[in-house]
């Protein structure tokens, strides 16, 4: 039971809690005040001052199978799972009936990725229990095991068992709405949530979800309707704003999309996704001072967000103001140094400056970092033949020839590579496998390697190669 104002009860028993720890007198509290004083200790992360609680209300009341369950739980956020079976073995002897203890264990068991067997415990538990109330908690545990397994029709099943029990377990409703999604059945999303409503017709969730149903079907006009009812329905709902603005924008109509991105703004503290929104469609529109100008706004009020330093970066690149671009993109780096897109940006822009080292650089932490597109690697070995690194070149394109064998940009990039450091054996080698996979891009060798030409060595190696 959490602690509210207008319990005065628990109020007075947690305030006597935290007066004894001040002093060092103990006081008598029952057993059942120690289960409100922990639990709402739990409840707030407060997990040193829960033990204390626990410690004290176990040495008043040894035998008391609900402050046991704590001291389980407890053991659970440790990962001590051997104490914590033991304690619910001991547990099962004294109360075969308890079904907080097939919860704990199945707790337990969840937490080990035991998850059928978290799910048996748990029908054991609503075999045990004949309250409604208490089914709906089960009936949810249970549909997250079967979410654990990616199991989504047997998830969906008993989240609709709590929808059964209470329509407005909104939870367990968006919980149905992401089986839907991740099985990849919108119609059948779409049937359930109109059935729903259909009972439901003032519950602006399902609205909101119905809404996003259709607006990934792109039945904008449905979308928007199905927002609109939303909104009817509870007038300060930001979410139906933001997917109203969403669709509005999709239809060309971007003053209505800003209008909508503002009454969030009224409504909550000020979202860096309506700001960033909002730049797009003074972009679209071509007022690009204001569209800057919420860019701008987007990054101060979340400087992690990469999309707002992204906008900025390619609204200077657009104007070809590199030297800005640049400027930002540093900026970016420098708040994250892992988001890949940032470095991506960091390496083109270098790149369009002529400012080589740099652009490697970037290239190289795109690739540290996952980016393994064609297009990173070969720009990068093109930088490093400028820079006459050509050893480096050959390992960075081996690398590439590794996630796209049999490319022939990287073979004619490899030959004009090894013919340079006069290995005349492995430059017909790659240059033979680059003819034969796409002779179309010979190119590469005259632009990369134009002192190749003046060889007359490896000409006639590459006459030779092209005539067999």
């Amino acid at each position: 039971m959490e602690f509210g104002h207008e319990d005065e009860h628990y109020n007075l028993s947690l305030n006597k809690f935290e007066s004894m720890l001040k002093t060092n007198n103990v006081l008598f509290f029952d057993s059942e005040e120690f289960e409100n004083i922990i639990h709402h200790y739990l409840e707030l992360g407060k997990i040193g001052l829960a033990k204390k609680a626990l410690k004290l209300g176990l040495e008043q009341h040894p035998a008391s199978v609900n402050l046991q369950l704590f001291q389980v739980e407890l053991y659970v956020m440790a990962d001590e799972f051997d104490k914590a079976n033991k304690l619910l073995d001991k547990l099962y002897e004294l109360e075969p009936n308890n079904e907080e203890i097939f919860i704990q264990k199945a707790n337990v068991l969840s937490k080990q990725d035991e998850h059928l067997k978290a799910i048996d415990a748990l029908k054991i538990a609503l075999q045990i229990t004949d309250a409604p109330e208490e089914n709906i908690d089960l009936y949810g545990l249970i549909g997250m095991e079967y979410l654990f397994l990616d199991d989504y029709d047997n998830a969906r099943h008993y989240f609709t068992q709590c929808i059964a029990l209470d329509p407005e377990d909104y939870s367990a409703l968006y919980n149905i709405v992401y089986c839907y999604d991740f099985a990849e059945k919108s119609e059948e999303a779409i049937i359930f949530l109109n059935t729903y409503l259909d009972k439901n017709p003032y519950s602006e969730v399902a609205w909101h979800q119905l809404g996003r149903q259709y607006f990934i079907k792109k039945a904008y006009a449905k979308a928007l309707a199905a927002f609109d009812f939303a909104i009817i329905s509870d007038d300060t709902f930001v979410g139906a704003y933001l997917e109203k603005g969403k669709v509005l924008e999709k239809q060309r109509k971007y003053l209505e999309a800003i209008e909508n991105y503002k009454f969030t703004l009224a409504l909550d503290e000020p979202s860096s996704f309506a700001l960033l929104r909002m730049g797009y469609c003074y972009q679209k529109m071509g007022q690009n001072d204001l569209a800057l100008h919420y860019f701008y706004k987007t990054v101060h009020e979340d400087p992690l967000l990469d999309k707002g330093w992204i906008a900025i970066t390619k609204y200077y690149i657009k104007l070809k103001n590199y030297q800005k671009a640049l400027y930002y993109i540093n900026k970016a780096v420098n708040i994250d140094s892992e988001n890949v897109l940032y470095w991506k940006l960091f390496a083109q822009i270098n790149h369009r400056l002529k400012f080589y080292e740099e652009a490697e650089r970037g290239y190289k932490r795109t690739l540290e970092l996952g980016n393994y597109e064609i297009e990173t690697w070969i720009a990068r070995a093109d930088i490093l033949i400028q820079l006459g690194e050509y050893e480096a070149s050959i390992y960075n394109l081996e690398q590439a020839a590794e996630f796209y064998p049999e490319n022939a940009e990287i073979d004619f990039r490899m030959a004009g590579l090894f013919f340079t450091l006069s290995d005349l054996y492995k430059g017909e080698y790659h240059f033979k496998n680059a003819i034969k996979i796409n002779a179309d891009y010979q190119f590469i060798l005259d632009e990369l390697f134009p002192n190749l030409s003046n060889n007359p060595l490896i000409r006639d190696i590459i006459s030779k190669t092209k005539k067999a």
